[in-house]
């Protein structure tokens, strides 16, 4: 597993944490990236904590954007490992501008297919496919 793909496992457990079991984004911190037992590397904590802060930051917006391009889904009614799985790719696409959206797909649907349902991979796939759609038509906003 590249250190890219466990970074974003690593946020996907920390978002887990605030969503679910409603610990506090200070506490998911603490608890997955200092006393997991697993060491991380600089590279893997840096990115992780990169990500997981900025879908923090704009969990609104993100969401937003997610259901816009989730046609006729709601975020609560999504399982939440989805959720959250689409929350990272969203960040990525709307801020992470040097990282190809076809990579931020193939990635968000291979952590769907190992974390999630059968069927997880499919439904991430078809909302980031039509999020791929509208950057390419027009920048993504929680306006769309």
């Amino acid at each position: 597993m590249g250190s890219r793909r466990h970074a974003r496992e690593i946020a996907l457990q920390m978002l887990y944490l605030c969503d679910n079991c409603r610990i506090s984004p200070e506490d998911a911190r603490d608890c997955v990236v200092s006393k997991s037992g697993e060491i991380l590397s600089p590279a893997v904590k840096s990115f992780s904590l990169q990500l997981f802060d900025g879908i923090a930051d704009k969990k609104e917006e993100l969401d937003n954007i997610i259901e816009h391009s989730a046609e006729n889904w709601e975020m609560n009614r999504m399982a939440c490992v989805d959720r959250n799985i689409l929350r990272l790719a969203a960040y990525e696409i709307t801020d992470m501008k040097d990282t190809p959206i076809n990579v931020i797909i193939n990635e968000a649907v291979e952590i769907a297919k190992r974390f999630s349902t059968d069927d997880s991979g499919k439904f991430v796939n078809g909302i980031l496919d039509n999020m791929k759609t509208a950057r390419n038509n027009a920048p993504l906003s929680s306006k769309c």
